[in-house]
Parts: C-alpha cells; structure tokens; sequence
C-alpha cells in the first residue's frame, strides 16, 4: 500500500498498466488504479488531471520503453550499414515480443495509441528522425549515397512498415517473418548505396 504522500507518477503509470492489462481501456477506470495502489482517486488526480492525461502518459511511457535501445543505437558510432539494420531489426523486434507475449496488453495500448495521436506522431517523428541520423552518418562516411535525408528516412520507415505497424501483428508469428525482414533489408541497402 502507497501513502497519498509518497506516491509517484512511475508508481500511478505502473498501476495504471496493470489495471488496463486487466479490465482493458473500456473498462479501467482512475479509481481501480487508486485502489490498486491503495490511495483515494484524489491522490491520482493531483498527478494526472484527468483519465485522458492518465491514458496519454502510459501511452508515452509505453512507446518509450518499447524503443529505447533505438536512441543509443542512433548515437553510437561504426558502420552505418551495420547501425541502420540493427536499428530496424531492433525495432521489430520489440514490436514482436511485446504483440506475442502480451497480446491482452499491446491489444489495449493500440487501443490508446488511437486514441493519442500526438502523441504517436511525435513518437514517429523521433523514429523517422533517428533512422535520418543513421543515414546522414553513412552518407558522411561514404557508405550511403547523397540524398535528401529526410525523404529518404521516411521512406524506410514507411517501407519496413510491415515490421513495426500494429496492423500486421497477427503476421510477425510467421516462421518466414526473419526471412522476408532480411530480403526487404538487402533491398533497402541496394537503394541506400546506389549510386
């Protein structure tokens, strides 16, 4: 049990998953969440201001701990072919694990993430952008062709779409799903490099 006085937003935001794995975003409500937490609805309300702003920031939170290893693949330094299939790869990956582990829970997040979307687009935005980081790095290192980094960034992103959309969980199961992820790969690296 938390007091009123030590509660902390982590603290609201874990509760709030687990109640949303259980009940599902139709059903939770702020007051299941204060109870699992053993506080009064109040004491919630002080950190979020409303169940839309509650729903907002576990969304937040989830999208920021399903890519967190993308930021620090973006930064390192080496090859950027090596980096940008390990970036890709990496986010699949997650996307994977978190659709076939928790399906109740990725059910109920894309159910918010439709309902946050600026959220998901700020999110999207950083994506695109650390996949130009890469890209604009092995343009500098000789490994990529000149172009327009940021067209060309989005049109990775848009391009590996079947392996980090939601819609296309159901097929990330498919034995062939690491396959056909490499086969898309080689054809990006051949765009990348042409010359």
């Amino acid at each position: 049990m938390t007091t009123d006085n030590a509660l902390t937003p982590e603290q609201i935001l874990s509760a709030a998953e687990d109640v949303l794995r259980r009940y599902g975003p139709g059903k939770a409500t702020v007051v299941d969440i204060a109870r699992t937490l053993g506080v009064s609805h109040g004491s919630v309300y002080r950190h979020f201001p409303s169940k839309a702003a509650l729903r907002e920031a576990v969304t937040q939170r989830w999208l920021e701990q399903s890519h967190n290893r993308l930021a620090s693949i973006t930064v390192e330094r080496g090859p950027a072919v090596e980096r940008l299939h390990r970036w890709l790869a990496t986010l699949f990956a997650a996307k994977r694990k978190k659709a076939l582990d928790d399906p109740e829970l990725f059910a109920t997040y894309m159910t918010l993430i439709t309902e946050s979307s600026t959220t998901v687009d700020a999110h999207l935005e950083t994506l695109t952008a650390q996949i130009g980081t890469i890209i604009q790095d092995g343009i500098h290192q000789g490994e990529f062709t000149p172009t327009h980094v940021g067209t060309v960034a989005r049109a990775v992103f848009q391009a590996t779409a079947h392996f980090h959309d939601p819609a296309h969980a159901a097929e990330w199961a498919d034995p062939r799903a690491e396959a056909d992820f490499e086969a898309l790969w080689a054809l990006l690296l051949n765009g990348l490099r042409a010359s």
